[in-house]
């Protein structure tokens, strides 16, 4: 069996996404042939996301750590995410460098942002379950809403579960528990 090629213009955008300065705060993820250079998150984004991260810490499986912004890459269908929390394996370290596989990630966790908001409920609900990340927590400040997908296939997530700030989010295996919404905080107005 043949090793598995990188396809050329994939590694070719990587290459000059990688050669790139952004600046302080910022993050820069690829999605196809799209390079997305992202702001640094509000107040309001990051204390919900130490809300949910507290509570996935302590149902974590013993063999992962949590990770903010670390890149999960999938060559084969072009894609490099930056999700704002993840799991991956301990196992990850050995390989060093600064992407992880995508399917080694337990789960993404994003915090729609109010300035790009289409990045995470339009083309990360497309690029994960491409990228076969197992579960996907999507936390909507703007309206009040929760997202969790789960079982992904070629053609998107086959299980969604939807609620509102407040609502106990079921989150299966391999962490088991109903994550506390009560406490998320709105944008304001």
């Amino acid at each position: 069996m043949s090793e598995f090629q990188i396809p050329e213009r994939h590694a070719r955008l990587l290459a000059y996404a990688e050669s790139l300065t952004p600046p302080t705060g910022w993050k820069i993820e690829i999605s196809g042939d799209e390079i997305i250079m992202m702001a640094g998150p509000s107040v309001i984004h990051q204390r919900n996301l130490l809300l949910v991260r507290e509570q996935f810490d302590a149902h974590r499986p013993a063999e992962t750590m949590p990770s903010e912004n670390t890149d999960l890459a999938s060559p084969n269908v072009g894609k490099l995410r930056n999700p704002d929390l993840t799991y991956i394996p301990l196992s990850a370290l050995e390989e060093g460098g600064n992407q992880v596989p995508a399917e080694q990630a337990a789960i993404a966790v994003e915090i729609v942002s109010p300035s790009n908001p289409e990045n995470d409920l339009v083309g990360k609900v497309r690029d994960y379950p491409l990228m076969a990340i197992p579960l996907y927590l999507l936390i909507d400040p703007r309206e009040g809403d929760l997202t969790l997908y789960a079982e992904p296939s070629g053609s998107g997530y086959r299980w969604r579960w939807n609620g509102k700030f407040g609502d106990p989010v079921p989150v299966p295996a391999p962490f088991g528990f109903e994550l506390a919404t009560d406490a998320l905080l709105r944008y304001p107005a």
